[in-house]
């Protein structure tokens, strides 16, 4: 899991577009042994190379971040298929 999901989290449950905080999404992380991955600058960098396909900034650097790392992204979102490269599961 992104650490970039981890703030996209936060955010929206500040927001109340979530119902649950971060003692439910910890929970969630050692339940499901997810490991999270931390942002890096090559992550940050791969941005530079990114076509303009998708517009949210949380988005874009999962996808940095998959590419640079050469792991899936689950995700709906049909715009991600748009990425050369980038693996999508859903």
């Amino acid at each position: 899991m992104s650490s970039i999901s981890l703030v996209e989290i936060a955010i929206k449950s500040a927001r109340g577009k979530l119902t649950f905080g971060q003692d439910e999404l910890n929970a969630g992380i050692s339940a499901l042994r997810l490991r999270v991955l931390p942002y890096t600058a090559a992550h940050a960098l791969g941005l530079f190379d990114l076509p303009l396909h998708h517009g949210d900034p949380f988005d874009r650097q999962i996808i940095s971040q998959a590419l640079t790392e050469d792991i899936p992204v689950v995700t709906p979102d049909k715009s991600f298929n748009l990425y050369k490269g980038l693996k999508v599961i859903w």
